[in-house]
């Protein structure tokens, strides 16, 4: 039985291409894809009639690295959170409209422990002992720590910055 997960994004099911459900496919598309769009749709409106703002969208480092199999709907949805992202960040320029991408790589939540569990039913230490031995830094991310860098991106601290892509993956993209 298939399980979406439908908290803040949705990672879909584990299964190849040639395997995966297109009505899975279309809901992590639908989740992931069009959410940020329309959340971009109308967020910009409202700040091109207040001078401009700063929108950080939350990805994944999946947005720039695909990892592994059997993830393709996650993958192809947080590359295109990244196309819409840029593209965005061209059209908001001119109105002082700042745009840029966060990319979380595994950090300690809840979605995390149910990857876990989903590539190593009953042991899902195993899974965490595999991904945290290709992080350069050896340990997940905290929320608190990504919620620092989206605060970092989205303050003033940041202002010269639009279209930019910035990961919090303890070193995973670097690699």
């Amino acid at each position: 039985m298939r399980h979406l997960h439908r908290q803040r994004g949705s990672e879909g099911v584990a299964e190849l291409i040639e395997d995966y459900p297109i009505d899975v496919f279309d809901e992590v598309m639908a989740v992931n894809v069009r959410g940020v769009f329309l959340g971009l749709k109308h967020a910009k409106v409202t700040m091109r009639v207040r001078g401009g703002g700063s929108i950080v969208i939350v990805s994944s480092i999946a947005g720039i690295k695909a990892r592994n199999t059997h993830n393709s709907a996650y993958v192809a949805s947080k590359h295109a959170e990244v196309g819409l992202m840029r593209t965005a960040a061209l059209e908001g320029a001119p109105h002082g409209i700042r745009v840029n991408v966060v990319l979380p790589g595994p950090t300690d939540t809840e979605m995390v422990r149910r990857i876990e569990e989903s590539r190593s039913p009953g042991a899902p230490e195993r899974t965490r002992a595999t991904l945290l031995a290709q992080l350069p830094l050896k340990r997940y991310g905290t929320a608190q720590e990504v919620a620092q860098v989206i605060a970092f991106v989205a303050s003033d601290a940041a202002s010269i910055t639009t279209g930019a892509v910035f990961a919090a993956d303890g070193g995973l993209s670097a690699g």
